[in-house]
């Protein structure tokens, strides 16, 4: 009886039946890729080449014996004061300012004299009288007599208040008229001839709803008389 042959293992059975062999190759081969990459990155690392030393900035040189000019010549400094402009080379101290001084105040109990008035104005030449002629029931008539005192003619220039008055009219008796106002109860009339040396002429008013005794009267400044 003839025996027939049995097949031997295949090659690749061990390997199917066994996986955790293909595992552990694969690891084996991951870790020598891993070790090549490592090896590889190492050996192309390049680091810079060390540069040149940066530039020092250079400072200007101050000279260690500096020279300061004298009548007899120039003459070393030590080089350890510093120079202050406005100093001597030597000296380190800031000039000091000088300190104000106030004002004496004079002796106390002294009283300074209190300033004299201006002195009055001198009298006109042309003077004036103020008078009542006539009085009428709302009204009435003025005058201011007017009389130059000088020794050469002078025109004059007659002011009499009557605040809330109404001025009529004016007139000057016997003479060249003039030019005559009334603004704000203020009655002006301003002479339209000269009053030759002696002369007396009078100025005349008309008026109504104020009192007959004018605030002020004036000429060419000077009070009227008989106000």
């Amino acid at each position: 009886m003839s025996r027939s042959r049995r097949p031997g293992p295949q090659p690749g059975a061990a390997m199917t039946s066994s996986p955790w062999i293909l595992v552990a190759a694969g690891v084996v081969v991951m870790v020598v890729l891993l070790v090549v990459a490592l090896g590889s990155v190492r050996g192309r690392r390049t680091f810079p080449a060390a540069g040149p030393a940066d530039p020092v900035m250079s400072l200007p040189q101050v000279p260690m014996t500096p020279t300061a000019v004298t009548a007899t010549g120039p003459s070393p400094v030590s080089a350890t004061a510093a120079v202050v402009p406005g100093l001597s080379p030597r000296s380190t101290v800031l000039p000091a300012r000088p300190t104000p001084t106030a004002p004496t105040p004079g002796p106390r109990g002294v009283t300074r004299p209190a300033p004299s008035p201006p002195p009055p104005a001198p009298p006109s030449a042309v003077t004036g009288r103020y008078s009542v002629p006539n009085a009428f029931d709302g009204g009435f008539i003025g005058e201011v007599l007017l009389v130059n005192t000088a020794g050469t003619p002078h025109g004059w220039t007659v002011r009499a208040e009557f605040p809330g008055g109404r001025l009529v009219t004016a007139w000057v008796e016997g003479a060249e008229q003039g030019v005559f106002d009334f603004a704000d109860g203020v009655f002006t009339y301003r002479s339209g001839f000269d009053l030759a040396p002696g002369q007396s002429v009078p100025v005349r008013f008309h008026i109504e709803r104020a009192g007959t005794r004018p605030v002020s009267c004036t000429v060419d400044g000077s009070p009227c008389a008989g106000r």
